[in-house]
């Protein structure tokens, strides 16, 4: 056992390991199960507690300030519901490889599994979803455990880490030791065979392509990696989570391939013949068909995990490895590779097919219209999105640099994620405009989380793309159902028809909630635009509020499609509206 000078309780050791672990922002809320540590937080002057309206909202917001910040996302909740509200949250940060650590209050051990009044199993609801989950049972294990998840949620492929506390442990007397975490683990070396082989295959390439996921923001190596397509001159395309690597406006950069990519993008990737894969999973969301998927290139799949490779897609040379080592080592030895020509023609079909949105009139609004006015307005930002239309939208137009990042829910797809990401973004990183654009589905999924911008003082600006309709699901039934819209509209009242194929004269006025007198309500700013000429002014005068948040709700056309779309079953090139 650990020599010490003095016996602390388990809560103390927990505020102990916060501040050691450099934790400066704790995402809370209090229970009569995790009331030890919240008593032991409130002398406390180096660690900052925001409390969220909901556990969801508080967990997001975790996430949001982890990816904006570039930190380990900490929260902390009590039992029972406290905890079962996380569950999302946490599913949400592990697949995207967000560094998280949740706390949770638990009944006293001798209470666990008795149905005591809000017990749940926590681990075993946990850890299929997460790196590292542990009840502490022992007073002794406590600092090893809490030194293990944050060990579990920042090495290797980062993640999220639960630990669950006993309201007797937090309560009993013990070592004041707390073994510091420090991330260190041995790194895998990449075999120079397999590197010759890399740049092997990439000199003799024609028609050679770069494929970076999420795993490069994860290590950090944006930089490195746009250096090194410049040094070969190898065009580049991107999933959903490797958005923004690339500066959007750079020549070699392609755009966003899968479901709803870009007709380059997704036609670069079947016309390939080398394929270089960094950092990405190759989920169903950007392969289409996977027996077509790049199947005239030599496929090379670099990752950090190695059961991820060729796990979705064989891969031809596997590459087992950190996505920023495997940069640089390829940017020390990589040379041009006369892919010219074939840039050339990938940047024709940018021109001959670019994204767009088709409108009724051309005064309706599109996503389109307030994506270009954020990117001509907002040079240094943050920008959330929640999931659905919006955010295929947002990946289509929106203009991310290394000053403007892009924070979404990629591999888990959670509606509202986006307004409470941007709540814990613009904590994390205060110095940014923060933009959260939502659906009116997913902003009203954690609209209460309006109370915890206000109360903070947080400038938001939510941008609302309001259509009416839960705009993803009723696209496919318009799209795959004979138009058949089953509770996907929004505006639907007890009193409209049983079957509706669309809007009509018939349709109820007003939409519930007046987003603009609840934003108010709460204290907010509220603001709507129905018309193209007024979307500038709407943004200008929220990024003037420095004080509270607005809200802009747009009302776009609503029965508006993201296109392209590749449907199921069918391999990228075979698009819908990619003419």
């Amino acid at each position: 056992m650990e020599e010490y000078d003095m016996e602390i309780t388990g809560a103390q050791l927990v505020v102990k390991a916060l501040k050691a672990e450099n934790t400066d922002t704790l995402f809370a809320y209090p229970g009569g199960q995790a009331i030890d540590l919240f008593n032991e937080l409130y002398d406390e002057k180096e660690i900052r507690i925001i409390m969220p309206r909901h556990e969801q909202g508080l967990v997001h917001a975790a996430d949001g300030y982890a990816r904006a910040s570039g930190k380990t996302g900490v929260c902390l909740v009590t039992s029972g519901p406290g905890t079962t509200n996380l569950v999302t949250g946490i599913a949400t940060a592990n697949i995207d490889s967000v560094p998280l650590v949740c706390f949770t209050g638990q009944v006293s051990s001798g209470l666990i599994g008795r149905e005591s009044f809000q017990e749940v199993n926590t681990v075993q609801i946990m850890k299929s979803i997460c790196k590292y989950a542990v009840t502490v049972r022992d007073r002794r294990e406590l600092g090893e455990a809490v030194r293990s998840a944050f060990q579990a949620a920042r090495s290797g492929r980062p993640g999220a880490a639960v630990v669950d506390l006993p309201k007797d442990i937090q309560q009993e007397l013990g070592s004041d030791f707390y073994p510091l975490c420090t991330d260190d683990k041995a790194e895998v070396p990449v075999p120079e065979e397999v590197t010759d082989r890399c740049l092997e295959a990439l000199r003799t390439a024609r028609k050679p392509l770069f494929l970076i996921g999420g795993g490069v923001h994860t290590a950090g190596a944006e930089k490195e990696m746009t250096r090194l397509a410049e040094k070969t001159g190898i065009p580049v395309v991107t999933t959903i989570m490797g958005k923004g690597v690339l500066p959007s406006d750079h020549p070699l950069y392609i755009g966003n391939l899968g479901i709803h990519g870009s007709f380059a993008a997704n036609m670069a990737v079947s016309e390939c013949d080398v394929l270089f894969a960094v950092g990405t999973r190759f989920n169903d969301r950007i392969t289409g068909n996977t027996d077509s998927f790049a199947d005239k290139a030599v496929l090379i799949h670099a990752d950090i995990e190695p059961d991820v490779i060729s796990q979705n897609v064989p891969a031809d040379i596997s590459v087992a490895s950190d996505a920023g080592k495997l940069i640089r080592i390829l940017l020390k030895r990589a040379k041009p590779s006369g892919a010219g020509e074939w840039v050339s023609r990938l940047n024709l079909w940018k021109q001959r097919h670019p994204v767009t949105v088709k409108k009724s009139t051309s005064e309706e609004i599109s996503a389109r219209d307030v994506t270009e006015q954020i990117n001509d307005l907002f040079d240094s930002a943050v920008i959330t999105t929640d999931v659905g239309q919006n955010q295929m939208w947002a990946l289509q137009f929106l203009q991310l640099s290394e000053k403007k990042k892009m924070l979404t829910s990629g591999g888990m797809g959670t509606m509202g994620y986006g307004f409470p990401a941007a709540i814990g973004a613009k904590l994390g990183d205060p110095r940014k405009d923060v933009i959260a654009i939502c659906g009116d589905g997913g902003f009203q999924m954690n609209i209460q989380e309006l109370a915890t911008a206000v109360l903070y003082e947080l400038p938001i600006i939510i941008c609302i793309l309001n259509n009416g309709y839960l705009g993803n699901v009723r696209q496919w039934q318009e799209m795959f159902y004979e138009r058949r819209y089953s509770a996907t509209c929004t505006c639907r009242r007890e009193s409209c028809m049983k079957e509706c194929k669309g809007p009509s004269a018939q349709c109820p006025s007003g939409y519930i909630p007046d987003f603009v007198r609840l934003a108010r309500s709460y204290g907010a700013e509220g603001i709507r635009v129905r018309e193209v000429k007024d979307i500038r002014s709407a943004l200008l005068k929220a990024k003037e509020r420095k004080d509270v948040p607005t809200v802009i709700e747009f009302i776009i056309g609503r029965e508006q499609n993201v296109l392209p779309m590749v449907s199921p079953g069918n391999s990228l090139e075979n698009m819908i509206g990619g003419e």
